[in-house]
């Protein structure tokens, strides 16, 4: 009886492991799938191009100042103003408003006598004053440079010629861009055999207004010389960088 029951409890260790064990021996391994690939991307072209239009500018802006000397600092700053004072009457004269005008520096500085192993001697004192000044009307730019000369302005920078619309000038520029690129791509697409499918990406690079040198000429007559400006004409640019797909 004793012999059987250790058989019998034999018997159930050995069902019992391969109960606990034999699931775990029969495994075979796990087959996991790759991740999913994404979308095709066929040849991928990139092209930059260039546009440009042109414009007549129809802004100008100039620089005018004054500059006085005197013995004193405060009679070269009152000097000063009181020619400054009539260069801005002059402008508001020629139609120019307050919000057209603004002052861009003022410097009084000493002026010196400098003598070889002695220290500088003050001679008296410069002021100047600078205008920066912008208006529409291009035709009168010259008339106007006149009549700030006339009325005491001795320090005249500029013209610069602008667009007062620029960004439509630009938009215009950028749509001219983008079909030059497509056309460009379409070329390269039939040179290898290839269409393009779509455009991938879209960027914009360097671009903006390019400033001619303006023309500036004195024009003699009978009674005085008269400035001439010719503004000619301003291009505008743009350039962008698009990613074809071709298939």
């Amino acid at each position: 009886m004793m012999r059987t029951g250790k058989k019998a409890c034999g018997l159930a260790f050995m069902i019992s492991s391969m109960i606990a064990f034999g699931p775990v021996a029969a495994q075979s391994p796990m087959m996991v799938p790759p991740p999913p690939m994404g979308p095709h991307i066929g040849t991928r072209l990139e092209i930059s191009a260039e546009a440009s239009v042109t414009r007549v500018p129809d802004q100008v802006q100039i620089s005018a100042g004054v500059t006085t000397q005197a013995p004193t600092a405060q009679a070269a700053l009152s000097a000063n103003a009181e020619r400054m004072a009539r260069v801005i009457a002059a402008l508001k004269k020629a139609g120019i408003d307050d919000k057209s005008i603004r002052t861009a520096s003022i410097n009084l500085s000493p002026q010196y006598h400098y003598v070889e192993q002695q220290p500088p001697i003050i001679t008296g004192y410069q002021a100047s004053n600078q205008l920066s000044v912008v208006f529409r009307n291009v035709a009168k730019a010259g008339a106007i440079l006149d009549a700030l000369v006339a009325n005491g302005a001795n320090q005249i920078n500029g013209p610069s010629f602008g667009l007062s619309d620029n960004e439509a000038a630009l938009d215009e520029a950028r749509v001219a861009a983008i079909r030059k690129a497509r056309a460009r791509a379409e070329l390269y697409a039939g040179a290898t055999g290839l269409k393009v499918k779509r455009i991938i990406s879209i960027s914009e690079g360097g671009g903006g207004p390019v400033y001619p040198q303006p023309m500036v000429a004195m024009s003699a007559r009978a009674d005085k010389a008269e400035t001439m400006i010719q503004p000619g004409e301003q291009a505008v640019s743009v350039t962008v960088s698009v990613a074809f797909e071709l298939e």
